[in-house]
């Protein structure tokens, strides 16, 4: 890939990351409840989600999705309900200000981090659809495919990490003093649910 087309490129990833979304919400509710650290494990989840994106597209299903309005809309659908229900689990979550419960909720295994960004991403079809119109404006056709997809999904990675984690996951550590009351984590937890809920409801119904 060209320097001009490479530098392009990671402009255009600089500012798609910068986009307030599902993965930006769940990296933020991570970092407050397991740490700025820890927090890298869901940032991970959505990573692999982007690498499934991306090898959609790269293997042509994208445009089958895009074409296919049944498979396009059950994906949709299937995604805007699993942030609902994030947001659901998150709004209704009580207080709890139990060292020992707090201390448990800091140490949810990394997996679990690791599934639930896999799936907060994964469950966007609008992802497949936007690299499947994105992708092709970086590749060029005369030159080895698979060298330019492998150097495009390392830069869009690569930004996003670092995006996730040194920007979203680190302001989300400014709230940490509303962890300390109830009152205040009532406000955050009902805040994250209702920001979960509002982008399942906006992936359900914009077109």
């Amino acid at each position: 890939m060209q320097l001009s087309l490479w530098l392009a490129l990671v402009g255009a990833g600089v500012l798609i990351s910068f986009t307030p979304g599902a993965g930006a919400i769940n990296t933020m509710s991570n970092s407050l409840n397991s740490g700025f650290r820890r927090s890298i494990w869901g940032i991970l989840g959505q990573q692999a989600a982007l690498v499934v994106h991306i090898l959609i597209v790269a293997l042509g299903v994208g445009v089958l999705v895009a074409s296919s309005p049944l498979a396009f809309n059950i994906i949709r659908y299937a995604g805007a309900a699993y942030l609902v229900f994030l947001g659901i689990q998150q709004f209704r979550h009580k207080p709890d200000l139990d060292q020992e419960k707090a201390a448990a909720l800091r140490n949810e295994p990394a997996f679990s981090m690791f599934r639930r960004g896999l799936w907060v991403n994964l469950l966007n079809p609008k992802a497949i659809v936007f690299f499947l119109a994105f992708m092709p404006q970086f590749i060029r056709p005369e030159q080895p495919l698979v060298a330019q997809y492998l150097v495009l999904a390392a830069t869009v990675i690569v930004i996003d990490i670092l995006v996730m984690w040194f920007f979203f996951a680190a302001a989300a550590t400014t709230f940490q003093r509303f962890t300390h009351d109830a009152r205040g984590q009532r406000i955050l937890n009902r805040t994250f649910g209702v920001l979960f809920m509002a982008v399942g409801v906006l992936l359900a119904v914009m077109h």
